[in-house]
């Protein structure tokens, strides 16, 4: 392998977002997003991160064939493009890789045929991680592709953790069992969580609350997930932005029976219009807060619910791992929401658990602390970086390849 460069694409059903990274000191070297794709307002914006120049172009963008290749333009323009013999592979994020697949995998026939066959408990991701890579392969057919899959991280769960209860031969024939995802975030966070405590993965159990939009939490026993909260599908586990989370599944057949909606729209509810938007009709956090602040009940409700359940999860998973040294909290609302992060241990302080206010105010892009010294069990900001642990583990599988 002579490259030491990685290309990321993660593509959505309407967009791609790409990081170009040399692995030599996984520096970035360019960042973009290509959103509404389809349209007639598309946009592209690209950064070039060694000039610091950014350039944004709006217009329509047909399809995914048509996106890669705007995005292999723009690298081109700033001297980066796909044809470099510094690029060593593309990483794709793959959402769903079922148990078949338990870590990043080169892409040939057979993998592309096993990740169509999991369309159906992925319908919104896997279709559209596929034209990623049939693209790829189109622009760079001598360019090894390499799958990094959410699931993977979790698929050492055991059975006790991965199994629902009912029938294993129905369960079996319809692949029903928790993968759980955002794997590539719990895995990188698990990890740096245990570097910032000076110690070594095998050593550390972590707790780790993966809080976006999406959202799920996982219990990470040195260095691998045994349990984790979102399970066939994302919808289940933690209260998200529009998901519902965790709920009785005689709801759906009530809402079917009684309600009389369709199944359609019962998705629908349940995947885009529950969860905190919802509750209070807003799913950004940041306004959640604000609208609590001016003495909003609606608002105040959907957070506590929201707690609820987060704090009933960091309960089980401390019960599953027996000890604890760290609760992590990352991604947007984990990093950033200095009042989820409180609200999400106070009273809990008989597990050791505890923030300092003055730490936890602290804004910044780093890993760290925020408990206080005297704490049992260190509760942490670590940013998450999945980008850069697709990339990692990308140049490795390439690198062990060649």
């Amino acid at each position: 392998m002579t490259g030491t460069r990685v290309l990321v694409l993660n593509s959505g059903s309407s967009s791609v977002k790409y990081q170009l990274l040399d692995m030599r000191d996984s520096s970035r070297l360019a960042v973009g997003l290509v959103e509404r794709i389809g349209e007639q307002t598309s946009r592209l914006k690209h950064t070039c991160l060694t000039s610091g120049g950014t350039r944004e172009h709006n217009g329509p963008i047909a399809d995914h064939d048509a996106a890669l290749k705007a995005v292999a333009e723009e690298l081109s323009r700033d001297g980066l493009g796909l044809d470099s013999p510094e690029l060593a592979a593309i990483g794709h994020r793959v959402v769903h890789g079922g148990m078949f697949f338990t870590e990043p995998t080169v892409v040939d026939d057979e993998v592309i045929a096993e990740i169509e066959r999991l369309i159906p408990v992925a319908p919104l991701h896997n279709p559209a991680n596929l034209t990623g890579i049939r693209t790829a392969q189109a622009l760079r057919p001598d360019l090894p592709q390499v799958a990094v899959f959410d699931t993977a991280f979790h698929t050492t769960m055991p059975e006790s953790a991965a199994r629902y209860a009912i029938d294993p031969k129905i369960a079996d024939r319809h692949r029903i069992r928790r993968y759980g995802f955002h794997g590539t975030s719990h895995a990188y966070v698990a990890r740096a969580t245990a570097e910032l405590l000076g110690k070594s993965p095998e050593e550390v159990n972590v707790i780790v609350l993966h809080l976006g939009n999406g959202a799920s939490a996982s219990a990470v026993r040195g260095g691998r997930c045994v349990d984790t909260s979102m399970g066939l599908t994302p919808l289940e586990g933690l209260v998200m932005g529009t998901r519902s989370g965790d709920l009785d599944p005689a709801v759906i057949f009530h809402l079917a029976r009684v309600g009389q909606m369709s199944m359609d729209e019962i998705d629908t509810l349940l995947n885009k219009r529950s969860g905190l938007f919802g509750l209070c009709g807003d799913n950004d956090m940041r306004e959640i807060r604000r609208r609590i602040d001016e003495g909003d009940e609606e608002a105040a409700l959907a957070f506590d619910i929201y707690i609820h359940r987060l704090k009933k999860y960091i309960g089980a998973y401390y019960a599953v791992l027996g000890r604890v040294d760290a609760v992590a909290f990352t991604a947007g609302v984990g990093e950033n929401a200095a009042p989820v992060r409180e609200a999400a241990v106070a009273g809990l302080e008989g597990l050791g658990l505890a923030v300092d206010p003055e730490r936890n105010a602290v804004r910044g892009d780093a890993p760290r602390v925020i408990s206080p010294d005297s704490a049992r069990v260190a509760v942490a900001v670590v940013p998450t970086d999945e980008e850069l642990e697709i990339a990692t583990q990308t140049y490795a599988l390439v690198g062990k390849n060649t």
